[in-house]
C-alpha cells in the first residue's frame, strides 16, 4: 500500500511528492513560456509585492459552454468554472507529480482497487457547508450515475467505480472493481472537482447555467449563455493546494469575463485598456499586445492534440489505405507556420508533447505526398479531371464536423483542405454548434471529427479510442489496440505503463485512428500592470495568485 504521510499543509505538499510518483508515468518538459516586455508569469517577488484588490477584464475568444466544472471542457468554459472549486489533489505542473489539496494524505492499495483519502478539516463550500467524506461520495455517486451521461470525461475516470466507503467525517475510501492507475491523478482534474452535496443533486442542466456551489477562491456572482461570466473573491479561502505562491484569500475583488469572438478586437480591446487579459492570441495580434505593454503567456496543453478521428464504419474510411494516406498527405509543420504561430508545436504522436507517456512518432507522421498518392492509387482510387480522385463512381469526398471553440480552427481546417487536394482528396468542412457535434458523434453521421482533449495522463487515450469508450472511431472491439488500453490501466509499474502506452500509441498511428494535426497551446494576452496569472498541470488558466497594480 502506497502512503502519504500527515504533516502540515505546505511541507505535506513537498513530502507526498516523494512518496506517490510510483503511480504516475514520467512526465515531461513543461513547455511553458512567456514571450513580450512583461514579466507577468507568476515569480515569487511579484506575490511578494500583491497589491489586493480589482476587477480584471478578461475577453474569451469562444462562448463557454457552462460552468459545472464536472460537466465542461473547453477551455474557455475551464477558465470559469476552475476559479469556483477544489479538487482532492493536485498536480505539479513541471514534474506531473500529485501533491496534497483538499485531501491532505491518502494511501492507495497495491492492487490500485481502493483509494483512501484523508481530507482537511478545515474547508467549505461558499454556502457555508463542510467539505466532509459524505461529500465524495455524493460527487462520484452523482457522476456514475445519472450525471456521468452529461460528464463523459469525468464518468471516463471513474469507470469501474464500485462505491464510497464514509469511513469517518474526514475519511473517504473509493473503490473500484478493477485496478485503476490513473485515479489518483484523475483526483486533480477539474472534472473530478468536488462541489457540496447540494449541487450534486441539482439537475445537470441547471447546474451548467451556473447552480454550482464549490470551495474555490472565488464565487459565480452571475453567468450569460453567450455573453460571459462574473465571479468574485472568496472571503476566508484558507485551503489552497500549496503550488502557488497565495496561502490565503485571492487578491482580485472580481474576474469579469466577456465573449470577444474577434480575435483582433480582443487584441485591440487590451491595448487599449478595455481588457486586462485575452486570451488565443493570434500570431498576427501578438505585436499588438507586445506594443502596449503586455505580454503573452503560452503553455502548450497535454492529453490528445487535435486530431481528425476518422470514423471507420463506412467507405472510403473503412479502407486503412485511405487513412494512411491522409496521414501522409497533411504538412502538420506548415499548419503551425502558415495560420497558427510558434506559440504551437506540429502533432509528432497521437498524444501531445507535454502528456506523461508521450511518444514521438514524428517520423510516421512526416509530410509524404507521394507516398500517399501511391497508396491510394493501390487502393483503386483515380484522379478525375477536377483534380479529385474517384472509384466505381463514388468521388473520394470526406467532411469533417467541428465545432468553433478554438480561434484558429477554421484556418487550420481550410489549409487540411488544400493539403488533401494535393492528393486528390475532397474534405468539405461541416462547422456546427458543440450541442450538433455531440449529437453527430452519438449518431455516427460523420467521416471525420475534428476536436482535442486536455488531460495530463496517458490514459486520456482510453476513452476516445477504446471500442469501450467514447469509440469515436465506430469501430469493433479488437484484440491489439483494446488490451493495451486495458491493460495501462491496471499496470501499476510505472515502465510498463509506459511501454503499454507507447505501443497504444504507435498502433493508433499505423492504423491511422487518429490524424494528428498540431498540439493546442494557450496563448494568454496579458496587460503589462497584471501579474500571477498561472496555468495549472493541464494548462487552465488559474487566478489565485493574480494582482492587477493599483494606483
Amino acid at each position: 500500500m502506497t502512503r502519504t504521510p500527515r504533516i502540515p499543509a505546505r511541507a505535506r505538499a513537498l513530502a507526498a511528492t516523494l512518496v506517490v510518483p510510483a503511480l504516475l508515468l514520467a512526465a515531461c518538459s513543461s513547455g511553458g513560456t512567456t514571450s513580450g516586455t512583461s514579466a507577468a508569469a507568476t515569480t515569487t517577488a511579484d506575490t511578494a509585492d500583491a497589491t489586493p484588490g480589482g476587477t480584471l477584464r478578461f475577453a474569451l475568444g469562444a462562448s463557454p459552454s457552462g460552468v459545472d466544472p464536472q460537466q465542461v471542457g473547453s477551455n474557455v468554459s475551464i477558465y470559469i468554472a476552475r476559479q469556483l472549486a477544489d479538487s482532492l489533489t493536485d498536480q505539479d505542473l513541471t514534474t506531473g507529480e500529485i501533491v496534497p489539496w483538499l485531501a491532505e494524505s491518502w494511501e492507495v492499495s497495491d492492487d490500485l482497487t481502493t483509494f483512501t483519502f484523508h481530507l482537511r478539516d478545515d474547508v467549505t463550500f461558499s454556502d457555508g457547508t463542510p467539505l466532509t467524506a459524505t461529500t465524495v461520495k455524493a460527487n462520484f455517486d452523482a457522476l456514475t450515475g445519472e450525471l456521468g451521461a452529461t460528464a463523459p470525461l469525468a464518468a471516463s475516470y471513474l469507470a469501474g467505480y464500485a462505491g464510497t466507503t464514509v469511513v469517518d467525517e474526514h475519511t473517504a475510501t473509493v473503490a473500484f472493481d478493477a485496478p485503476n492507475a490513473q485515479f489518483l491523478q484523475a483526483t486533480s482534474t477539474v472534472s473530478l472537482a468536488i462541489l457540496s452535496d447540494a449541487t450534486a443533486a441539482v439537475d445537470p442542466n441547471e447546474r451548467l447555467q451556473g447552480k454550482v456551489v464549490g470551495s474555490g477562491p472565488f464565487v459565480l456572482e452571475s453567468y450569460t449563455q453567450d455573453q460571459g461570466a462574473v465571479v468574485t473573491r472568496r472571503d476566508g479561502y484558507a485551503w489552497p493546494s500549496g503550488l502557488g505562491e497565495n496561502d490565503g484569500e485571492a487578491y482580485l475583488d472580481k474576474i469579469q469575463f466577456t465573449v470577444v469572438p474577434e480575435s483582433g478586437v480582443r487584441a485591440g480591446g487590451l491595448a487599449s485598456d478595455q481588457f486586462d487579459a485575452v486570451g488565443d492570441v493570434l500570431p498576427q495580434d501578438v505585436a499588438q499586445v507586445e506594443g502596449a505593454g503586455g505580454s503573452v503567456l503560452t503553455r502548450t496543453n497535454p492529453g490528445v492534440t487535435f486530431v481528425l478521428q476518422p470514423n471507420v464504419s463506412a467507405a472510403p474510411l473503412d479502407d486503412v489505405a485511405v487513412r494512411q494516406a491522409l496521414n501522409l498527405a497533411i504538412d502538420r509543420q506548415q499548419l503551425v507556420d502558415t495560420v497558427l504561430s510558434d506559440a504551437f508545436e506540429p502533432a509528432t504522436s497521437v498524444l501531445a508533447s507535454t502528456t506523461p507517456g508521450y511518444t514521438d512518432l514524428s517520423d510516421d507522421l512526416a509530410l509524404d505526398a507521394a507516398a500517399a498518392a501511391s497508396l491510394l492509387d493501390d487502393a483503386g482510387w483515380v484522379a478525375g479531371a477536377d483534380g479529385i480522385r474517384a472509384k466505381d463512381g463514388e468521388k473520394l469526398s470526406i467532411d469533417v464536423v467541428y465545432a468553433p471553440l478554438f480561434t484558429g480552427s477554421q484556418a487550420v481546417l481550410e489549409l487540411v483542405q488544400q493539403q488533401l487536394r494535393a492528393v486528390g482528396i475532397d474534405l468539405v468542412l461541416r462547422q456546427v454548434t458543440p450541442a450538433d457535434q455531440q449529437a453527430l458523434l452519438d449518431s455516427g453521421d460523420y467521416d471525420t471529427y475534428y476536436y482535442n482533449v486536455t488531460r495530463a495522463d496517458a490514459d486520456i487515450l482510453r476513452p476516445q479510442f477504446a471500442s469501450t469508450g467514447r469509440n469515436i472511431n465506430h469501430r469493433e472491439a479488437d484484440d491489439v489496440l483494446d488490451p493495451l488500453l486495458a491493460d495501462q490501466l491496471a499496470a501499476a509499474d510505472p515502465a510498463k505503463r509506459a511501454d503499454l502506452v507507447a505501443q497504444a500509441q504507435q498502433e493508433i498511428v499505423d492504423q491511422a485512428l487518429a490524424i494528428p494535426l498540431f498540439e493546442l497551446a494557450q496563448s494568454i494576452g496579458v496587460a503589462g500592470d497584471v501579474h500571477g496569472v498561472t496555468f495549472d498541470a493541464s494548462s487552465r488558466l488559474l487566478f489565485h495568485d493574480a494582482w492587477i497594480e493599483q494606483d
